[in-house]
């Protein structure tokens, strides 16, 4: 049984071996909500897959709230159409006096009602985005943005490399990484499984699987996928569609009924009910750096 199961609160140091992060303050906990974190390799598609997903959520008549969490506030234009301000943005014209800010200040309605934040980071070199990401979630419980809400859907910047960017996961229920069918993205998803294996031991989240994005193929992801113990759930094709709506600055649910516009939002909403209805926690084993090479590295 782990501490938190326990409910002893987790000090520094506790949190995965090696970590010093602080455990969340409990009372900002999202709660009523089920509460997805994508992550991935930086560029693979997390916020086109954010999105989309958010959007199929929005289409089986789920409330949705997407957090983007990366300094370029792009995770959820496609959904507003343009860039919102974020949570560090509002929080600094206000002197960092949350008590003045109204829930319109930084929750932006886009596409099919999804509810859009954009938290913002730190200057680079500067500051955590773990407390940015802890900020964001204490004001939408202040002003109860997460009481009438189904779905959460975290889209975090780039691959796991500290506590700061590991923090959605003391929120979410099911992590999602997205991947391509290459050695990079793989790489960086062994990474992240180790990163979600870590906080697993002291908070609910659990893997879900991961969804092949942008690729004709899956041999690779599957390969691995085998070694590991892990699922792929889902598999965006490599169609211009999805190049396009980002230009277009619409998610797919708003593009013209073309060919492979309609296999990405078939596939996005079956993914959507696949994880609305549950999916079994996975506990795959993430390789050593050397056993990755030689599964996936050069001959």
């Amino acid at each position: 049984m782990s501490p938190l199961d326990k409910g002893i609160p987790l000090l520094k140091g506790q949190d995965g071996e090696g970590s010093v992060q602080v455990q969340q303050d409990p009372s900002a906990q999202i709660q009523g909500a089920k509460v997805f974190s994508v992550y991935g390799k930086g560029g693979i598609g997390k916020s086109t897959t954010s999105s989309n997903l958010s959007a199929a959520f929005a289409k089986l008549g789920k409330r949705v709230l997407q957090i983007g969490c990366d300094p370029k506030h792009d995770s959820t234009f496609t959904l507003t159409g343009t860039l919102v301000p974020t949570v560090i943005d509002i929080l600094k014209e206000v002197d960092f006096h949350p008590e003045e800010l109204r829930a319109e200040d930084f929750v932006f309605e886009g596409w099919g009602g999804v509810k859009c934040v954009e938290a913002g980071g730190p200057p680079a070199g500067t500051g955590c985005g773990g407390y940015v990401v802890g900020q964001t979630v204490k004001l939408l419980k202040q002003h109860h943005m997460l009481e009438d809400t189904d779905v959460v859907i975290f889209d975090v910047l780039g691959d796991v490399v500290c506590g700061g960017f590991a923090a959605p996961l003391q929120h979410a229920d099911r992590a999602l990484i997205v991947t391509a069918n290459d050695f990079d993205s793989i790489y960086a998803m062994n990474r992240i499984i180790a990163a979600v294996q870590a906080k697993s031991a002291n908070y609910k989240v659990r893997l879900a699987g991961c969804i092949a994005n942008r690729s004709h193929e899956t041999n690779e992801v599957d390969r691995f996928c085998d070694r590991v113990g892990f699922s792929r759930i889902g598999h965006m094709p490599d169609v211009d569609a999805l190049r396009r709506s980002r230009l277009k600055k619409m998610t797919l649910f708003e593009m013209p009924d073309e060919e492979d516009v309609l296999i990405c939002r078939a596939e996005y909403l079956r993914l959507a009910q696949t994880l609305w209805n549950g999916t079994e926690p996975q506990m795959p084993a993430p390789l050593p750096d050397r056993e990755i090479f030689e599964l996936l590295g050069f001959d």
